[in-house]
């Protein structure tokens, strides 16, 4: 209660209404599986178009397993869910070493580069044959910074860790004739910024202190120095190129080469870089930093010739590890070490989960085993559903085997697999699991009708046919089982015909009533957390009711449930019915709530007869 200590008037603020609550989104998706790049650890990557997924995890050309080409199942997953209308999806990359490898071992070296006494100082971000690049290495030289007339010289616009290029008369002679080029770079001539204790530059070298006012010293010059990182060495990188402008060589500069291409490590406090989608970094322990400041005068003076004279560097030995099994889609760990579906559990945005390229895996044991890693990751969640698929050449028995083979609500199942064009011209079609473009069709039906829509009866976009037909009668067989097929239908194009999830219980038979359901429980449990710890008793009760009721009846004006009325469609209680003494001496409040799920027009029916003029409808 607020204190009334003196004599005056006091205005405060109250409120009159229910507090609200807001629906959370249900079209965010997240994949897991293989790709060309990307980080392997941590948290996924939040990528909101095809562009951007390239830039974090390489394009959609096969990976080379052991020197064979395999399809990308994850990039033309991303793709097809955009196609088709997703918005968001985040991705967490499944990564398999060879025999006896580390995910640290399969990063690109430098293994003909030798700048520090070091090959290794620039290495690939992340393993994959996408890190094998060129790196185009450009001294930049600003204007001359000199300034002040004989006996008052000083370099003026420069700071700390700068590192500088003095030019003398023979100096400059030796530049022009020894080392022909704009990117020529003499040792004795770099010199490093610092200040004296009255704030003036001082430049520094291993010779001693240069003096300024000179009679020989004609200008000086701030370099830097530009990285041109790409494209891919085999050409598989659509010929994107990354440029690095503008970076110093010397340890003590805000834009040090070793700052700007940081790779993060949360053991020793150092975070990631601002774009985490760059392709190399700068591996200090390799290179050796120094503490003292002469030796990192003497580092960054050798780390700028050695990279200028090594240009170009050839990055090679990446590689895209080996075809994952269950253990590399399933993940592990927390935080800065999860994998896998366990790093994708770290995000609470998450409505829709699936693991392209699953379906592909060496054994049909590792197939089953990531559907029931799926499965198992969206019932421990609760908030989330999952996409399954069957294998690629499955016929009508053999995915009635895979769907006899789990049973859940938070999960359904589709066939056949999707037929489009391959990237690059490679090969005419290639087969891609349909995961990618069920979750984009998800997220479409949420977006423009809302999740309690079937997300059937819906095209599929970005194909070209599906790999097999699925005709009426096959149908008749698998949609009773909770197996829901994609059809083409003459002058409709290819279509989602099912809606079913994997569940033998006939409450949850639709994914619809099992999304609605998911979207309602996760609004619900998000927008009422203000209520814990508040004094259980009526007035609570009452806004816990109007909170819910307020909620529902925009469900309900949204089509969403059942009933020409509210109160038909939905009811809430939160009172003495609903909570004994023991749940209020132990602090439990207890609010039931009941809806009325709308549910698909599966079948249609007209029935059709013969009538008279004197006839009459009975």
């Amino acid at each position: 209660m607020p204190e009334y200590l003196a004599p005056g008037v006091y205005v405060e603020e109250t409120s009159f209404r229910a507090k609200s609550i807001e629906g959370v989104a249900t079209s965010t998706a997240g994949f897991v599986g293989q790709a060309r790049f990307g980080p392997t650890q941590g948290l996924p990557v939040l990528v909101t178009g095809f562009e951007e997924f390239q830039r974090f995890f390489g394009d959609g050309n096969d990976l080379l397993f052991a020197g064979v080409p395999t399809t990308n199942h994850l990039a033309h997953a991303v793709r097809l869910f955009f196609e088709n209308g997703g918005k968001r999806v985040y991705v967490a990359r499944a990564f398999r070493p060879a025999a006896g490898g580390s995910v640290d071992d399969s990063r690109s070296v430098s293994p003909a580069v030798s700048v520090l006494g070091s090959d290794r100082f620039l290495r690939a971000r992340f393993p994959g044959r996408a890190g094998n690049v060129v790196v185009q290495v450009q001294a930049i030289r600003s204007g001359n910074l000199l300034t002040g007339s004989a006996g008052s010289r000083s370099v003026m616009g420069v700071r700390l860790g700068d590192v500088v290029e003095a030019i003398t008369a023979a100096s400059a002679k030796n530049r022009l004739v020894a080392k022909a080029g704009a990117d020529a770079v003499e040792a004795a001539n770099i010199y490093s910024v610092s200040f004296d204790a009255a704030g003036r530059p001082v430049l520094t070298n291993a010779a001693g202190t240069l003096d300024q006012n000179a009679a020989s010293l004609h200008f000086v010059q701030k370099i830097t120095v530009d990285l041109s990182i790409g494209p891919n060495l085999d050409g598989s990188t659509g010929g994107r190129v990354e440029a690095i402008q503008r970076v110093s060589t010397h340890p003590d500069s805000d834009q040090f080469l070793g700052r700007i291409l940081r790779h993060e490590d949360p053991a020793a406090g150092i975070e990631p870089p601002a774009d985490r989608s760059q392709r190399l970094f700068f591996d200090a322990a390799a290179a050796g930093l120094p503490s003292l400041p002469a030796q990192r005068t003497s580092f960054a003076r050798d780390l700028l010739t050695g990279l200028v004279a090594a240009a170009p560097l050839t990055l090679s030995g990446g590689s895209d590890g080996i075809l994952a099994d269950s253990g590399a889609f399933t993940g592990g760990g927390s935080g800065h070490d999860a994998s896998g579906l366990a790093a994708l559990a770290e995000i609470e945005d998450i409505a829709i989960v699936a693991g392209p390229g699953a379906a592909a895996l060496a054994t049909p044991d590792d197939c089953q085993a990531v559907r029931d890693a799926l499965i198992s990751h969206c019932e421990t969640l609760r908030y989330r559903f999952a996409i399954l698929a069957g294998p690629r050449d499955a016929d009508q028995a053999l995915i009635r085997e895979v769907r006899g083979q789990h049973d859940s609500k938070y999960a359904a199942l589709y066939y056949p697999w999707l037929v489009a064009g391959a990237p690059g011209g490679a090969r005419e079609t290639v087969q891609y699991s349909p995961e990618g473009a069920m979750a984009g069709i998800y997220a479409r039906s949420d977006i423009e009708r809302g999740v309690h829509k079937a997300p059937a009866n819906e095209t599929v976009r970005g194909i070209l046919r599906f790999s097999r037909n699925v005709n009426k009668g096959e149908q008749d067989v698998l949609n009773p089982e909770g197996i829901n097929c994609l059809r083409f239908f003459e002058g409709r194009g290819y279509r989602v015909w099912g809606a079913r999830t994997i569940s033998s219980d006939p409450e949850w038979t639709y994914i619809n009533v099992r999304r609605l359901f998911i979207y309602l429980e996760h609004s619900i449990d998000r927008g009422t957390q203000w209520a814990v710890f508040e004094p259980n008793n009526e007035e609570l009760w009452l806004k816990i009711r109007l909170t819910i009721e307020g909620f529902l009846y925009d469900v309900w004006r949204s089509g969403a449930l059942l009933g020409a009325r509210p109160e038909d469609a939905y009811f809430v209680r939160c009172d003495r019915t609903t909570m004994s003494q023991s749940d209020l001496d132990n602090g439990r409040l207890i609010c039931l709530i009941g809806v009325a799920p709308t549910k698909p027009a599966e079948f249609v029916i007209f029935r059709i007869g013969q009538w008279t003029a004197d006839a009459s409808i009975i």
